[in-house]
């Protein structure tokens, strides 16, 4: 089963009943972060957006930067240390915070440009992979 995978950890990334979009934690971005990440599942928090750029929610991780970025691409998923956020790439930008890159969306993204006021992000292990 390539769950057990020691580089990639496939997860599901669920707009609360709306889509559910497939992503992978990848350990050589970040391996302490990604680490503390992984520990944690599953995820839950009020999905929030940056312009349609940046989708977000925020957890009880507290983790320190880790691979310091800026710049991330389309479908980049990353860590803001300030707030404990996850955050969720649509375009590729370029962030005015820096963050730790922890992965990647590999299904379509188009759902997050999306989000409404009250939607919930849920992140969990992907358990069919």
């Amino acid at each position: 089963m390539e769950q057990d995978s020691v580089s990639k950890i496939k997860l599901i990334l669920e707009l609360r009943g709306k889509a559910k979009l497939n992503c992978e934690l990848k350990r050589h971005l970040s391996p302490r972060t990604v680490g503390i990440i992984s520990r944690s599942l599953p995820l839950e928090g009020n999905a929030h957006q940056i312009s349609n750029t940046i989708s977000y929610f925020e957890t009880p991780i507290d983790s320190g930067i880790d691979r310091p970025r800026k710049e991330f691409k389309k479908g980049d998923i990353a860590f803001l240390p300030v707030n404990g956020s996850i955050c969720f790439f649509s375009e590729d930008t370029s962030s005015p915070k820096t963050m730790t890159p922890i992965g990647k969306i590999i299904s379509d993204i188009a759902v997050l440009t999306e989000i409404k006021s009250g939607d919930v992000f849920s992140l969990y292990v992907d358990t069919v992979a």
